[in-house]
């Protein structure tokens, strides 16, 4: 694995350090409700560096067609962006993970959509193995590539300090672009 990334959210600037890296992932919403104010200029800077970007819901308990549409509905695709869901609110299901992705699947078949979780959901919460197009898993341990887990991977967040830090599973950056 040669390339690296981040991944950024409110708690960002708008205008954040992208040197060294080839790809960033940007939240967009959480719930039915929250949109991220500085999203718009987050992937305005990415774009700005030549970065892959995608774009991540963050879920919570409630309708997840709902919250797929109040996703989608916000984000002018470009070809090569990649949609993802983040799961880490306990009171997701497994069903409900699974058919966000898909519903996201189904309405945007050109991109990819990728399903992030942390080591211990994936391990201890996930009863399917479904990650829709591809595993972002996170599991803080130092070693870039080598998130204790047997599953497949395509990205690794190995810290959150001092941002969320990853890398994909990918020979380089064009590889990264083909595959989206």
């Amino acid at each position: 694995m040669t390339i690296k990334g981040i991944d950024v959210s409110g708690h960002q600037s708008e205008k954040y350090a992208t040197d060294g890296f080839d790809f960033v992932f940007i939240k967009i919403t959480e719930g039915h409700t929250f949109v991220n104010s500085k999203w718009v200029a987050q992937r305005k800077t990415a774009r700005n560096a030549g970065l892959v970007t995608g774009f991540y819901h963050f879920a919570r308990p409630g309708a997840f067609e709902q919250q797929v549409d109040f996703f989608l509905d916000k984000i002018n695709l470009v070809e090569g962006d990649m949609l993802v869901l983040d799961w880490e609110d306990k009171g997701i299901s497994n069903a409900w993970k699974d058919s966000w992705l898909k519903r996201v699947q189904k309405k945007n078949p050109g991109h990819k959509t990728l399903l992030y979780c942390n080591q211990d959901f994936w391990l201890h919460r996930d009863t399917t193995s479904f990650a829709g197009d591809g595993l972002w898993i996170a599991h803080y341990n130092g070693k870039p590539g080598k998130p204790d887990i047997q599953h497949p991977w395509v990205f690794h967040q190995f810290t959150d300090h001092p941002i969320d830090t990853n890398v994909g599973n990918f020979k380089d950056k064009a590889a990264l672009q083909s595959w989206a």
